[in-house]
């Protein structure tokens, strides 16, 4: 019996034209530094009221026992059940634009699945492009104006080059529904917000700040960021605060900013120095995190 799409999601009976809207997607689960992606769903869905459009059938997608959803216990009793979801809501921008956004938790099973029913929806609601954005960790200094980068199944569509040439990660959804949209002939492009590695597994608001105007730069959405902006100031000051109280994290952030201001004027990408060495990744997160730990424990 063929596979239908259709199968693994329901659609709202009421749902505008949609002609020419843009869709934004982004999966819990997969590498997601500071917090970057996730925070801009969480601004486009405070600032923009939003429904439901699409529902996925979570229980035929997801491993539960792999990723427990929360329940909370009251007294004698259970009294909630953090149901997990992977929906598309319809938004619209300050302009009034009509804009999808696909989010929930990232599906253990049937990818391949679950690609053709999101572009079985692409097809129906004439969606002429599909973004993914999230954050990844780079030997970048706080100090300094954080990159995006972007890829897409055309090169027109790339706005920002990645450094780098030929590389393999572990594969996500987000990026193979982009691949197999690039077969299929569809328009499909991702962001990637740079974060300094040893903020990484915190919340970054300033990476969520910049994956913003990348994404209203190539979509032509209308989206404010005075609460991203104000979110960010307040997380900079804190992290200033704590690195001038560390004079070896101070040295450490100083020395990235001298290999990426060298680098930066020198080639414009940020590639390690031959004759300038410099702690690693796992070095520097390793000694932020003992300095934090530190401070937290004296507060």
């Amino acid at each position: 019996m063929a596979f239908d799409p259709e199968e693994l999601f329901e659609v709202d009976s009421d749902v505008p034209d949609l002609t020419g809207a843009v869709l934004l997607h982004h999966f819990d689960g997969f590498m997601d530094a500071g917090s970057a992606g996730s925070s801009l769903v969480d601004h486009l869905l405070a600032v923009h009221e939003h429904r439901v459009v699409a529902r996925f059938d979570v229980d035929d997608l997801i491993d539960y026992r792999a990723r427990r959803p929360t329940m909370t216990f009251e007294t004698d009793r259970w009294e909630s059940y953090d149901a997990p979801e992977l929906v598309v809501r319809l938004l619209h921008d300050a302009a009034g634009t009509p804009f999808l956004l696909m989010t929930g938790p990232e599906p253990d099973r049937r990818w391949e699945g679950v690609i053709a029913a999101v572009r079985s929806l692409i097809e129906r609601w004439g969606v002429r492009l599909a973004v993914s954005f999230h954050g990844i960790p780079m030997g970048v200094p706080h100090t300094r104006k954080l990159t995006v980068i972007s890829h897409a199944t055309r090169p027109e569509l790339v706005v920002e080059s990645s450094p780098f040439s030929r590389v393999q990660v572990p594969g996500n959804l987000s990026a193979l529904l982009e691949y197999r949209l690039g077969q299929a002939g569809l328009d499909a492009m991702g962001l990637a917000a740079y974060v300094p590695h040893y903020l990484a597994q915190g919340t970054y608001p300033a990476a969520a700040v910049r994956l913003l105007a990348a994404l209203t730069r190539v979509t032509g959405l209308v989206v404010g960021d005075e609460a991203l902006v104000e979110s960010a100031r307040r997380t900079d000051a804190e992290i200033a605060r704590q690195v001038a109280e560390s004079t070896e994290v101070a040295q450490v952030v100083e020395a990235l900013e001298q290999q990426y201001d060298a680098f930066t004027e020198a080639s414009e990408n940020l590639l390690v120095a031959d004759d300038e060495p410099l702690p690693s990744a796992d070095e520097l997160g390793a000694e932020f995190e003992r300095f934090l730990a530190e401070q937290q424990r004296d507060r």
